[in-house]
């Protein structure tokens, strides 16, 4: 048995293929889903974690791609593509952590108590903005290597 909050894993137990399914909740009535994969790939001394899928808002339905690097350090830091700070949390079973964007406030909240399944909520609020994101994430499973026939 482990300890409570306690998790045994590093940046590194993140990289390979993840199924991700994620809901929003828009108070102001733009609701919508995504479905995709989000694979983490060395890069330098952290991960690359590219994300794509099919995101619906309402009747409308697009390409959707995002990507970040995430690094190890006091806990994971998070970056956007451009090299730009996101945000930092610590790898426990619960990690929350929150993003300045003025004029929008930005709070996520990991739950890694399912390892391999995990989650993120993330609650935004602003002006113009006013949802809560609810992301899954599990191991995609690989395709079967095909085996080279002998003889």
């Amino acid at each position: 048995m482990r300890a409570l909050g306690v998790i045994p894993i590093d940046l590194w137990a993140f990289e390979g293929r993840w199924a991700v399914s994620r809901e929003i909740a828009d108070t102001k009535g733009a609701d919508g889903q995504f479905a995709g994969e989000a694979l983490f790939t060395r890069e330098g001394a952290g991960l690359r974690y590219v994300e794509t899928g099919v995101l619906r808002v309402g009747a409308a339905q697009m390409q959707a791609e995002r990507q970040y690097t995430w690094t190890s350090g006091a806990g994971i830091e998070v970056w956007f593509e451009d090299g730009r700070f996101f945000h930092r949390f610590d790898l426990a079973e619960t990690a929350a952590a929150a993003h300045d964007c003025p004029p929008d406030w930005y709070e996520v909240s990991y739950n890694f108590g399912a390892w391999p399944a995990w989650s993120s909520r993330w609650r935004v609020t602003g002006p113009r903005k006013d949802y809560v994101m609810t992301s899954r994430y599990v191991r995609a499973e690989l395709p079967a290597i095909p085996r080279q026939l002998s003889g």
